[in-house]
């Protein structure tokens, strides 16, 4: 019976939309064709998403001509992997998306795909792709929605490739990007990376995502992007993956995900699904998948990893020293005794990766990839009155997995790019002794006006071999006694509230790196455009 009225609707809206370009009555007679295989959540974009009332998100009931959001795209060892994703469809509406290319003169349909109803993205996969030269690509759907951009050409003749990267898009501020858009493209990076939490309401993914990408689409809309999940995305306001298990609260600090994995499995879709293949495909519990691989651009090999999917939760396994598993705020307590054997950070698979991907390839420039910093990188949290002495959200604890990450990337003459921690720094980090581990560049907020961080030493000291640029530069120790040099740092009580972005220019002849970090207010095409203090810093890569 739900079939035959699913085909009377169809026949009765496919003439109704002949004549309108958004329906807008009639539609308590539509029968959604998939139900979503979760409740109360994602619900803007599930179901019978045309009944919702407004949000405060996004306004998902477009015009059938717009209904194509943005495409996003990578291209990998001659492979093209191009993710549609659109704004949510009525039943009677095609579920079939096509890619066209501009070629001889004329546009050409070179792939077909079916939509996802929930997420509303489908992916296209193009094998030996032509990577020599700038190739124009629309989406289609329907007769009407198109979206176009262009796929780059490699450019492997480039003396310096440029990343742009960015994290941490708070909903505090739902309005438009357009600093960041003008600034970026100015600046024309052949790679974007956005390193977590695109989406932070929670429990409304599709439509977050969709708001995030019509904020961006100008910047990936003519370039090569990559997008990974953080705690945020997947509905969390911290996460310990602990290999998939099902955490038993909100919180997650007993390690897991909250949401059902059918949830976590459609943001990691959507966001991940253009990537390149992953290094090793096997899903972990609850049949989640992974995305750990890497992504080779213009003579630099970035990995990019899943610092959190491994991680063990801190609840249940160590002494709680604070009033919540994961802070600790006594600063005489033993940081050996939250140092256990058996606790994980990235796991073993992605050690493996690791391993492998530092001897491939060795003639690249190196870049590590990921969500957050592997250190306690700031002392204040949340407030000017809140100090924090050690966080177990960082990549800080476990100390034995943080050092073997470390290793690994040591060993790989890499450099680490995150976000996640809302306060922009660049630390070299010590594993056994202090410097003698990489440097790694934590990116600021998009949007930093939520759950700020400081560093600011309690002494109010700089270390031993301190630069000078900073007040607090130098050696000191973090809060689980990992070893830090400090040589810049982004307190929120400055310019655009330390809200910007990083940008890092990889000279491929002398193996130079260059991290630069731009306020969100500053028109980096004026003249005399000034960073944030401390900025920019240059390194060697082949230390």
């Amino acid at each position: 019976m739900k079939h035959l009225q699913y085909l009377l609707c169809l026949v009765i809206f496919s003439c109704y939309s002949c004549k309108n370009k958004s329906p807008n009555k009639n539609t308590d007679l539509l029968i959604p064709p998939v139900v979503a295989p979760f409740t109360g959540i994602d619900t803007i974009a599930t179901n019978d998403w045309w009944n919702r009332k407004p949000n405060k998100i996004i306004d998902v009931k477009v015009k059938r001509e717009d209904v194509i959001a943005f495409g996003i795209y990578t291209v990998h060892q001659n492979t093209l992997k191009l993710t549609a994703q659109l704004f949510p469809l009525y039943p009677y509406e095609t579920r079939t998306v096509r890619l066209e290319i501009y070629r001889n003169g004329r546009w050409q349909e070179i792939q077909k795909k079916q939509i996802d109803d929930i997420g509303w993205s489908a992916l296209f996969r193009i094998e030996n792709w032509d990577h020599s030269k700038d190739v124009k690509y629309r989406i289609r759907h329907g007769e009407q929605a198109s979206f176009e951009g262009i796929i780059r050409k490699t450019p492997v003749e480039k003396k310096e490739i440029l990343l742009a990267a960015l994290s941490c898009n708070s909903n505090k501020d739902r309005g438009g990007r357009e600093n960041y858009v003008r600034n970026i493209n100015y600046q024309d990076p052949d790679l974007v990376f956005f390193a977590g939490d695109q989406s932070y309401d929670h429990s409304e993914h599709t439509a977050a995502w969709l708001k995030f990408g019509m904020q961006f689409r100008d910047v990936f809309r003519h370039r090569p992007c990559i997008t990974i999940p953080d705690d945020h995305d997947i509905g969390q306001g911290n996460l310990w993956g602990e290999g998939g298990k099902k955490a038993s609260t909100r919180a997650g600090d007993d390690g897991g995900y909250f949401f059902p994995p059918e949830y976590v499995k459609m943001v990691e879709k959507c966001q991940t699904g253009h990537l390149p293949d992953p290094y090793d495909p096997t899903p972990i519990d609850q049949g989640i998948g992974v995305y750990y691989t890497n992504l080779v651009l213009g003579g630099i090999d970035f990995a990019i990893i899943e610092d959190r999917k491994f991680k063990s939760g801190p609840k249940g396994k160590i002494p709680q020293i604070g009033p919540r598993p994961d802070h600790i705020r006594d600063p005489n307590y033993d940081p050996e005794s939250v140092d256990i054997e058996g606790l994980k950070l990235l796991g073993e698979r992605q050690l493996n990766f690791l391993t492998t991907w530092g001897t491939q390839h060795k003639d690249h420039v190196k870049v590590v990839l990921s969500q957050t910093g592997f250190c306690g990188g700031a002392h204040i949290h949340g407030n000017i009155t809140n100090r924090l002495h050690a966080d177990m959200d960082s990549n800080g604890w476990p100390q034995k997995g943080r050092n073997k990450a470390l290793r690994s990337i040591k060993a790989a003459h890499a450099i680490h790019i995150a976000g996640d921690q809302h306060l922009a720094t660049v630390i070299q980090h010590g594993i056994d002794d202090f410097d003698d581990g990489p440097w790694a560049f934590v990116v600021p907020a998009i949007v930093n006006n939520y759950y700020s961080r400081w560093w600011w030493p309690e002494n109010e000291k700089s270390g031993p071999n301190s630069n000078g640029v900073l007040p607090w530069n130098g050696q000191y120790l973090d809060g689980f006694h990992n070893k830090i040099t400090m040589h810049a740092y982004v307190n929120p009580d400055q310019a655009s509230e330390g809200s910007g972005y990083g940008l890092i220019r990889f000279n491929k002849e002398n193996k130079e790196v260059t991290f630069e970090c731009w306020p969100r207010d500053t028109d980096v095409s004026i003249e005399g455009a000034k960073q944030f203090m401390g900025f920019p810093i240059t390194i060697k890569t082949d230390l």
